[in-house]
């Protein structure tokens, strides 16, 4: 991804002024070192919005690889229903530890869980070079399964199956889509009909952001609630051992990782994975915090408190976090200091082990060492 050629600040004329005038006035990020209040903060600020748990319709079943898999649908209140796979070990019956992996954003709305899992159909070609990108090219949550745990993947709103439907999109949005749309058909590339829908897509996130503001809530808080019910339901199921689940995302899932475990209520989750989505707000600023997605974006969260903070909200729960330090989304110095304040925090919760930060030589990913080490912690906690 591009650098930008000056800082973003600067760039935005009488904006440049902002940050220190906030500060003439106190602290600009929330003090992060009271965990609950973290957490009543950040359900305050994004409000997501009410949910009661679900009951989940079978679908197809499949063996491969190593793995049994079920269809799962449920229904979320509005919008199209879930659809979701529920993954284990090939002919496995014991309770198992579960984990809801968490499918990441990646400019890639039209597919879901199919990032980073293979259902009845097997690997989809159309995902594969992302995978390549991010995934070492594979299926992290098939990987899972074949590890001994019961795997739920689900499509969150905005992505898969509870994708927003082109005709749906704003004209404002879809003119910016246009434009996008023509620039390619000029240079020749004939767009795959997911291409064309990300780009639609892709416009359309802003317009939903506001959409959701208007009305009180806000990207996180959607997607929030929708992973809060994926991780009620997972904890209900017959087959999936007692004591609270895992989540585990990258990226995008990494932001759901963090934001479902400080808004869920105790007991719900045992253990997070947060993947290459970890730094201090101060550091993303400028150049970078423009780059991603609404799901860590969500208005007035430096209210709340810093990234790391939140992340950190509920301590001493275990928790792993990934920094890739060739992350061209993430300044190093901000990752360097989000793992310090993750630190500080855990060892002044008396637990300096329960947490584990890994900084490695990688880009923006879950791959390589990043992963092997994401995936032997989990062993650790969730068979202890």
């Amino acid at each position: 991804m591009t650098e930008p050629t000056a800082p973003v600040l600067a760039d935005l004329g009488s904006i440049s002024g902002l940050l220190p005038l906030l500060r003439s006035a106190g602290p600009v990020l929330a003090q992060g070192d009271d965990g609950p209040a973290v957490r009543a903060r950040l359900r305050e600020q994004l409000n997501p919005p009410p949910w009661s748990p679900v009951t989940a319709a079978r679908g197809r079943t499949w063996q491969a690889e190593g793995v049994d898999g079920v269809e799962l649908t449920w229904d979320v209140g509005f919008g199209a229903p879930t659809q979701a796979w529920l993954l284990r070990p090939a002919g496995v019956t014991a309770a198992l530890p579960g984990v809801v992996a968490l499918h990441c954003h990646g400019g890639m709305k039209y597919y879901g869980k199919e990032k980073i899992a293979d259902g009845p159909d097997g690997p989809l070609p159309a995902v594969q070079v992302f995978r390549e990108e991010c995934y070492d090219g594979r299926a992290f949550a098939n990987d899972l399964a074949r590890r001994g745990y019961a795997v739920l993947v689900h499509d969150v709103f905005g992505w898969g199956s509870r994708r927003a439907p082109v005709r749906d999109m704003p004209s404002r949005s879809e003119s910016v889509a246009a434009l996008q749309l023509a620039e390619a058909e000029r240079a020749g590339r004939t767009l795959s009909d997911s291409e064309a829908y990300d780009t639609h897509a892709g416009a359309h996130e802003d317009a939903m952001a506001k959409t959701l503001g208007v009305l009180g809530t806000s990207w996180g808080g959607v997607v929030g609630r929708e992973d809060l019910i994926a991780v009620d339901l997972l904890n209900r199921l017959e087959g999936v051992a007692p004591g609270g689940v895992a989540v585990i995302g990258m990226s995008g899932g990494g932001a759901r990782s963090a934001t479902v475990t400080a808004l869920a209520e105790p007991g719900q989750i045992r253990a997070t994975v947060v993947a290459s989505m970890m730094s201090s707000y101060e550091h993303l600023l400028d150049g970078h915090l423009h780059k991603h997605t609404w799901m860590i974006n969500n208005p007035g969260l430096g209210r709340v408190a810093d990234w790391p903070d939140v992340a950190a909200s509920a301590r001493p729960q275990p928790l792993f976090v990934g920094y890739g330090l060739r992350d061209a989304l993430f300044p190093e110095a901000g990752m360097r200091a989000a793992h310090e304040q993750i630190g500080r925090l855990y060892a002044a919760a008396g637990a300096p082990d329960a947490y584990r930060g890994v900084l490695v030589d990688l880009p923006h990913s879950l791959a390589g060492e990043m992963r092997d080490e994401a995936f032997a912690w989990l062993d650790a906690v969730m068979r202890a």
